[in-house]
C-alpha cells in the first residue's frame, strides 16, 4: 500500500512532479510493483489527480471515503475489508524503492512464529551532525533485540556524553504491519506523545505495540523539498 496525498506543507503537489519523464507517484508505484514481493500493489489517496495518474497508466488505485491525518489511518480504512495478512506501507514520496530492504522487512514475520512483532520498521545509522540535529530527520532509539523505545525529531539519545559510542539512527517511513495492529492503530485515539512530535508510530508504542527495527545502509531519497527533487533526478539517470 503507496498512501499519497496531493496536498503537502513543505513542498505542494511533490507526488505529481515530473521525476525524467513520469511522475513522482508513479515512478514509486511502478518501482514497488517491479520487486514481484508482493501479492497486489495498490497506492491509498484522497486525491482525483493521483488516482488518475495511476489508473491511467495501467495500475492500481483506491480512493479514501474519509479524512485521514496520517497515511497508517489511509491504509488502515483501506485494508480493512480485504482478506490480508501483513500489509507493507511505502512511502509515495520515495521512487527508489529498494528491494533488499523490503524483503528484510517481510522476513521478520516469516520468522516470528509466535507472532510477538505488531510491525517492522527500517532504520539507517546516520552519522552527520546537521542530520541528527534535523527536526525533518526522525530518529529511533532500540533495545538489544532491535525493538524500538522511542522515536523522537530531537537528538536521541542526548549527547551528554560523547565518548561512550551511541549510535544514531534515521527512522525510514517504510512500514509492514500485522493487519489487525494497523486497524488497532486506526481505532484508537491519538495520545499527548504522538501530538507533540508529530510522529505516527509513535502511537502505537503509547498502546504497547511492539515495533521490530531493521537496519539498512540504503538511505535513498525522500522527496521533500525541491532540493530532494533535484537530487533524485540527477540519481535516476
Amino acid at each position: 500500500m503507496i498512501p499519497a496525498r496531493y496536498s503537502a506543507s513543505r513542498f505542494p503537489g511533490k507526488l505529481m512532479q515530473d521525476l525524467n519523464g513520469k511522475t513522482v507517484i508513479l515512478r514509486t508505484y511502478e518501482a514497488t510493483k517491479a520487486t514481484n514481493l508482493f501479492d497486489d500493489v495498490f497506492v491509498v489517496t484522497d486525491s482525483e489527480i493521483i488516482f488518475k495518474e495511476i489508473t491511467s497508466n495501467g495500475g492500481k488505485a483506491i480512493m479514501s471515503i474519509k479524512e485521514h491525518e496520517c497515511g497508517s489511518d489511509r491504509i488502515a480504512e483501506a485494508v480493512e475489508q480485504l482478506d490480508i495478512d501483513i500489509v507493507v506501507n511505502v512511502q509515495g514520496d520515495e521512487p527508489f524503492t529498494e528491494v533488499a530492504s523490503l524483503k528484510k522487512l517481510i522476513q521478520v514475520f516469516k520468522e516470528d512464529k509466535e507472532k510477538q512483532v505488531d510491525l517492522a520498521s527500517l532504520m539507517v545509522h546516520i552519522t552527520d551532525e546537521e542530520e541528527i540535529k534535523n527536526s525533518n530527520t526522525v530518529k529511533v532509539i532500540v533495545d538489544q533485540n532491535n525493538f524500538a523505545l522511542y522515536f523522537s525529531r530531537s537528538p536521541i539519545p542526548f549527547p551528554r556524553a560523547t565518548d561512550v559510542g551511541a549510535k544514531y539512527y534515521k527512522h525510514k517511513g517504510v512500514y509492514a504491519f500485522r493487519k489487525e495492529a494497523l486497524l488497532d492503530f486506526y481505532r484508537l485515539p491519538m495520545l499527548p506523545l504522538e501530538a507533540s512530535e508529530k510522529i505516527e508510530c509513535i502511537r502505537y508504542l503509547e498502546y504497547g505495540k511492539r515495533i521490530k527495527m531493521v537496519e539498512t545502509d540504503v538511505e535513498g531519497v525522500e522527496i521533500d523539498t525541491p532540493e530532494d527533487l533535484e537530487r533524485a533526478k540527477k540519481l535516476w539517470k
